[in-house]
This record gives structure tokens, C-alpha cells and sequence, in this order.
């Protein structure tokens, strides 16, 4: 039995929405939700203050009882709460999984970089909102069950990182951005124009020396602007890569939807689980 913490940094969840992910997990006899009550919490935009959301965070991670924390939903967030949570995990944190993507990536990425427990990008329980988003979760479900049939199917024998394009361009140069030399990276996109995508690529390929490659996933709902910026999302991904000498390996199967793949951290997390 694996026992798993939800939990939400960022924005609120729904008790009608947790619902629907329990009964989801029923298909799944070997693993066992536990939402905490901050993830019902609203504090405008967020889910309950800083400090409840704080709270929730580092009581889930140092909680032996459990062998991994379920982020809910993303949102704009863990920014604010990452650094302060991340000095109180204990030794209780060290050997969980974390998952989660979007505005999870901040936790994703700073404990990738503390080297504390296992950071894995995979669907969270807010997909449920999305039509067919039941995929979406049964898919991290069956991977904490231990079924690997829904990792990114790009793996290969380079360690890789998976991010939102906006959350990993934000953690550049912070005490939360971690290394990733001799990585294959990952990023996608959703709801910014084409010229914001090119913007954030200007600023994160210069930070991103050294790694093995970089795959784009889909950019998506990509707002209409008053006039055509003349490259599509994989042109601007070229044409950055290009500027930095990074190689550019294709696409890769993660994005805000149903579809979005499973990208452990690092090396760990890819085998049958134990």
C-alpha cells in the first residue's frame, strides 16, 4: 500500500473535485488518498495564506506516514511559500515522492536541487476538471501503483527534468533553480502569445548551458494577437536552442492536458516499481 498525501501550495481545490478523485483511486486497490483540509482553504487567488499553505506543505512532506505528496492543482503560488518549506522538511521527506507540474515545478525544482526525495512532472488530481481529464489522473494513479506505461516515451539513458516553460524561466537565477548540465529538458506552454514563448526563451536558454538537449511539449491555447509574430512555438524553440548551442531534440509528449506524460527527475522513478 502506498500512502499519499494531496496537498495544495497554490490555488484551492474543490471538496466536490476531491470527491471525484477518490472514487477514481477505488480502481486502485494499492494506493491510498489523504487530501488535507488547507487544500479546501481560500485566501483570494490562494489555498488559505501563505503560512497555512506553508503549513500543509511541510506537515505532508515530514508525515512518515506517508510515501508521497500529491500537489493538487497549480496555479500561481508555491513561489511564495517553496524557500521557507523546503528549510523545515526533515528526514521524514527524504524518501517520498513529490508530483505534481505547472506552478508545481517551483517545489519540483527546488527540491530537485536540495536532492530531497523524488520530483516527478505527472498529471495532478485538478485534471479532473478537464473533459477526459479521468485519464489524466488514473495516469499518475496507475504510476504510484507502479504501472509505467504512462512515462514520457522520449526517456532515454540522459537524466531529464520536465517544466513549465513560465515556472522554469522564473526559477533562473533564484536559490530554487536547480542544475541541469548533462539533462534532457522538457517545457511546455499554455495561454501565452507567441511572443511571450519567444521571450522566455531569450532568458532561459541562457541559463541552460551544458544540458543534453531540450525537447518542447505542447504549447497550447496560445492567445491571438493583433498581428501574426511569424514563427511558430517550435521555430522560436530552434532558433533559441540554436543561439546557445542546445541541441534540440524534437518534441515531447507533456503539456496543460489530458495527454501529459510522466517525467521522473533525474534517473530514478522509469523501472518497475518495487
Amino acid at each position: 500500500m502506498i500512502r499519499v498525501a494531496i496537498c495544495a501550495p497554490s490555488t484551492p481545490f474543490a471538496e466536490e473535485d476531491a470527491a471525484r478523485v477518490l472514487a477514481l483511486a477505488a480502481e486502485f486497490p494499492g494506493v491510498e488518498l489523504h487530501f488535507h483540509p488547507q487544500c479546501f482553504a481560500v485566501d483570494g487567488h490562494f489555498a488559505g495564506p501563505d503560512d497555512l499553505r506553508c503549513a500543509a506543505l511541510v506537515e505532508c512532506a515530514n508525515d512518515p506516514g506517508f510515501d508521497a505528496v500529491w500537489f493538487a492543482r497549480g496555479g500561481y503560488g508555491a513561489v511564495r511559500v517553496a524557500q521557507d518549506a523546503l528549510a523545515q522538511f526533515k528526514h521524514g521527506a527524504q524518501d517520498k515522492l513529490f508530483l505534481g507540474y505547472s506552478d508545481a515545478g517551483t517545489l519540483l525544482g527546488g527540491l530537485y536541487r536540495a536532492r530531497i526525495g523524488q520530483p516527478v512532472h505527472a498529471p495532478m488530481p485538478g485534471d479532473i476538471r478537464r473533459a477526459g481529464g479521468e485519464d489524466a489522473v488514473r495516469r499518475t494513479l496507475g504510476y504510484l501503483a507502479g504501472d509505467r506505461a504512462g512515462l514520457e516515451p522520449a526517456l532515454d539513458e540522459h537524466p531529464a527534468a520536465a517544466f513549465n516553460l513560465m515556472t522554469l524561466a522564473m526559477l533562473c537565477g533564484t536559490p530554487l533553480m536547480p542544475g541541469l548540465a548533462g539533462h534532457v529538458v522538457m517545457v511546455e506552454e499554455v495561454s501565452e502569445y507567441l511572443y511571450a514563448v519567444d521571450r522566455l526563451f531569450f532568458h532561459l536558454t541562457a541559463h541552460l548551458g551544458g544540458i543534453a538537449g531540450l525537447r518542447l511539449g505542447r504549447i497550447s491555447e496560445v492567445p491571438e494577437n493583433d498581428r501574426p509574430f511569424g514563427a511558430t512555438a517550435d521555430e522560436i524553440a530552434r532558433h533559441w536552442c540554436a543561439r546557445h548551442a542546445i541541441p534540440f531534440l524534437g518534441e515531447a509528449d507533456i503539456g496543460h492536458d489530458v495527454a501529459n506524460r510522466i517525467v521522473p527527475f533525474g534517473l530514478a522513478g522509469r523501472g518497475a516499481a518495487q
